[in-house]
Order: C-alpha cells, then structure tokens, then sequence
C-alpha cells in the first residue's frame, strides 16, 4: 500500500509541476503563402471565363491603373474596395499562377494583381457570380472583368 501511494504521489507531484507531456499539440501556423488570398477562375453565361475571389466574387481591373499601382483611393476605393491580401495570392481553378503578383498600396495593405492589373471589388455585387460592375465608366475610368488570360472582358452586359 505504501509504494501505490508513493507511486500516485509522484505522479501528482509530477502534473502538477509541469512533467507530464501534454496531450494537446501545437499545430504549426500556416505559411504566408498559404494565407494569400486565393484567386480562381469561374464561369458567367454573359461573359464566359472570369476571375473570382474564393468566395465567388467577381474581381475587376480599373483602365485608369496603367501600370501595377493603384489609382483608386478615397471614394474610390469605397466603391471599389481592392482586393487585399496577408500573404502571396494564390492560384485557384483555371488561374495562371505566374501571373498573380501584388502591389503594395499607399496606406500599406497588400492588394493583388493578375497580369500587372490591380484586382478590385464591386460594392454593389452582392452574391457570387455578380458582374453589376462590368462596363461601368466611374472614377475616370471603365472597369472591366478580368479573363483568366489577365485581359479586360470588355463586353457590355
């Protein structure tokens, strides 16, 4: 009897400061890479092929952006919210992973490009599979869908 109490002393004393190996595991945190916005490609009866966010949402290129920086800021960027990301994009379904890049705004954020074209949102597309967006001429500028070539889809619906 003695050496069983000793015996559960010992493993009281030694839970209780920390020598027993835990049953819970950390698990390891994602890569950057992995926590990247993912970008894929979907299919619009109007339009055809167009990229979408994971979620399903219709992104847009801006043809004021002549080069890789954004020009929607302000009220523009209310509007046309960019398409941010924590870590490198990722290619989904159907998408050219060499033409996935970023750009890095002036407030900071990381906004994700596709063939040099900052993406952005429409405010106004509420469910996946939206385009309200397409062909409006707003900020200077049409706003176009983008094909999984990285070209504007300039059809007007």
């Amino acid at each position: 009897m003695k050496s069983k109490l000793s015996v559960v002393a010992t493993v009281l004393l030694a839970a209780a400061c920390g020598g027993t190996p835990s049953t819970s595991s950390a698990s390891p945190s994602p890569s950057r890479a992995a926590s990247g916005e993912k970008i894929a490609v979907a299919t619009n009866a109007k339009l055809g092929s167009i990229l979408v966010d994971e979620k399903g949402m219709t992104v847009y290129l801006f043809v004021a952006d002549t080069t890789k920086e954004s020009t929607c800021y302000t009220s523009c960027a209310a509007i046309w919210p960019p398409v941010l990301t924590d870590g490198a994009p990722q290619a989904g379904t159907g998408v050219q992973a060499s033409l996935l890049g970023t750009t890095t705004r002036t407030d900071g954020k990381v906004e994700v490009t596709y063939a040099g074209h900052p993406l952005y949102y429409f405010i106004k597309d509420k469910a996946p599979g939206d385009v309200t967006g397409q062909a409006i001429n707003g900020f200077g500028a049409l706003w176009w869908v983008v094909s999984p070539s990285g070209a504007a889809i300039e059809v007007k619906p």
